[in-house]
């Protein structure tokens, strides 16, 4: 690992396999629900509210085994949501249901454009119509650098 001591780094290594081209179903899976600023779908005060939420979830007792942050982008804000085994009273909960295919992208951010194309494309594939996309990202910047993968899990919702 690159000049990244194993003890330093705060995300789990990734595995694509149970992740790439899967279709998920979820009924009323709970998420608690935040918003970011962005600059061109670049997050600018998404550290602070990853810390916020996680310090919440802690404290609430309502960390799941993965941790799972969702997000929908906007030019200009995204919603983020972070999956919750639980109701957390000083947030806002919302329980998320449907179907979802989901698919395993690698490389650097700014390839977003080419994997949305390539998501379309495959549930497009599969018959389906992508209602709305979240982009799941696996690793913190450093964690994704001294792994060397930078990986990001597109989800469609469909009908």
């Amino acid at each position: 690992m690159d000049a990244v001591k194993k003890d330093e780094l705060c995300c789990p290594k990734f595995d694509p396999a149970p992740w790439d081209e899967k279709e998920i179903v979820w009924n009323n899976k709970l998420f608690i629900k935040d918003s970011v600023l962005a600059f061109f779908h670049i997050p600018l005060n998404l550290k602070g509210k990853v810390i916020k939420n996680t310090g919440l979830m802690q404290k609430h007792m309502a960390m799941p085994d993965q941790f799972l942050m969702l997000m929908d982008e906007r030019m200009f804000s995204a919603d983020v949501y972070f999956a919750v085994t639980k109701e957390v009273p000083e947030a806002t909960t919302i329980k998320m249901s449907g179907t979802f295919l989901s698919k395993v992208f690698e490389g650097p951010y700014k390839d977003a454009p080419k994997w949305m194309k390539a998501m379309n494309a495959y549930v497009a594939s599969k018959g389906k119509q992508a209602q709305k996309i979240f982009s799941y990202y696996t690793t913190c910047p450093k964690c994704a650098k001294a792994y060397g993968k930078n990986y990001v899990v597109l989800l469609a919702k469909v009908e």
